[in-house]
């Protein structure tokens, strides 16, 4: 495969369907009405019209203002705002509303805080299970410096899957994410499996990295205990951000699929289009 830059023409797996429909804009209202983020609009997701016309979306707390500055990523950086201490509510509320039968949870990395926002997190995740009793819950975590103190709160609120991207292979990690380790992320998977939760894991591809460099990804992952994979295209979100290298074949996705189940992960979402939280609803076990 050749390599490429982001901003010469996609291969037509790559086309984006611009969002659109009733359920679209009843999601886009309430997260407006409830003043909240997604990191579907803040990350600049391309299943932005899919997840939202399902009805579901990835809701985003602790502002929209990063504290770190990887390379990969659309969030904004810089200062944060003060925290929102009703912002719990307000997100349980909005589960509520969308009748979500499994919400996904993110945030931007608060490193301006002592806890690093996990009292925030705990309590979203507390309220959004007060009001919604039913929805299972997935959140997407920062690393927290591999603080297992912060790592616990967050455990202790018992969302049904925890899930920390690893986002790249060991070599690149340097050049791709702007504080996070992968041998700190590796930490982070395994504390959460060590917990008895489900622990879950993404990566993108296009970076540079190898097939050697992929697979030996997998094993670090699945010796960690991480039980569910997400393998995606990386797609340069800016002309500040890292250029795309190479974009990997439908196919090839494909039989990553099939070496990581063979491997012995219990799910792996797979495909140019395939983010943190698609088809999430399918990783969380039933109520």
């Amino acid at each position: 495969m050749t390599p490429h830059n982001d901003y010469i023409r996609k291969p037509n797996w790559l086309k984006i369907r611009l969002p659109r429909g009733e359920e679209f804009a009843k999601v886009n209202s309430l997260i407006k009405k409830h003043h909240l983020n997604t990191i579907c609009t803040s990350g600049n997701c391309p299943n932005q019209a899919e997840c939202w016309e399902r009805g579901t979306a990835t809701l985003m707390i602790l502002g929209n203002i990063c504290t770190r500055a990887c390379k990969f990523c659309n969030v904004n950086t810089g200062k944060p705002m003060p925290v929102d201490a009703s912002e719990p509510l307000k997100v349980a509320q909005t589960v509520k509303e969308l009748h979500l039968k499994h919400c996904v949870l993110t945030s931007v990395d608060r490193d301006d805080l002592p806890d690093g926002g996990t009292q925030i997190w705990a309590q979203t995740i507390m309220e959004v299970k007060r009001l919604n009793p039913s929805t299972t819950l997935e959140t997407l975590i920062p690393d927290f410096d591999g603080n297992n103190e912060l790592i616990s709160k967050i455990i202790d609120a018992a969302p049904e899957v925890i899930s920390h991207n690893l986002e790249t292979v060991r070599r690149l990690t340097p050049v791709i994410r702007s504080r996070a380790k992968y041998e700190t992320s590796l930490s982070v998977i395994k504390y959460i499996a060590d917990s008895g939760l489900a622990a879950k894991s993404g990566i993108m591809l296009g970076l540079g990295e190898t097939e050697e460099e992929i697979l030996q990804t997998m094993d670090d992952l699945l010796a960690a205990g991480c039980s569910i994979l997400t393998i995606g295209q990386y797609l340069q979100p800016t002309r500040n951000n890292y250029p795309v290298k190479e974009y990997i074949t439908p196919e090839k996705f494909d039989q990553y699929k099939t070496i990581g189940l063979q491997k012995g992960f219990r799910f792996v979402e797979s495909g140019p289009m395939v983010r943190s939280s698609y088809h999430a609803e399918r990783h969380a076990p039933a109520k």
